[in-house]
């Protein structure tokens, strides 16, 4: 089946559109997770959501995330080191909001896919009933 729009560029209606979206959806979670385990830098989270994925998860940036969390207090800069090749790296760690934040995240996440599994384990129970909620 050809697409209605063959210019159009969106991975819409592709399993890779709902892998993105779920990775928008948990971007922060996962950069207050690992900065749980020790202040980082950007590249530096990257590097750690790809090895505990098992590089199943990588991202490509995560500024916009840092900077929202930042902006909400849920992470501060909390050293700039020069490197070698004369970079300077800035390293994040989680406040104690974050921290909360984190939390509240992660039960709203496992409810969500809680109630998925919920509605996946009763595979078949609607066959033969017909409703006109639609």
């Amino acid at each position: 089946m050809m697409p209605k729009n063959p210019e159009k560029t969106t991975k819409s209606g592709t399993t890779a559109s709902i892998n993105d979206s779920l990775k928008k959806a948990t971007t922060e979670m996962l950069v207050l997770f690992v900065l749980r385990q020790k202040s980082m830098y950007t590249y530096e989270m990257m590097s750690a959501i790809e090895s505990l994925s098992e590089g199943r998860l990588s991202f490509n940036t995560l500024y916009q995330a840092i900077y929202r969390l930042r902006d909400h207090g849920y992470i501060q800069e909390s050293e700039k080191v020069l490197s070698q090749d004369n970079r300077v790296r800035i390293y994040f760690s989680i406040t104690e909001e974050g921290q909360v934040y984190l939390e509240a995240l992660r039960r709203e996440y496992q409810s969500f896919i809680d109630a998925v599994a919920l509605i996946f384990s009763k595979d078949g129970s609607l066959k033969g009933g017909h409703t006109d909620d639609q």
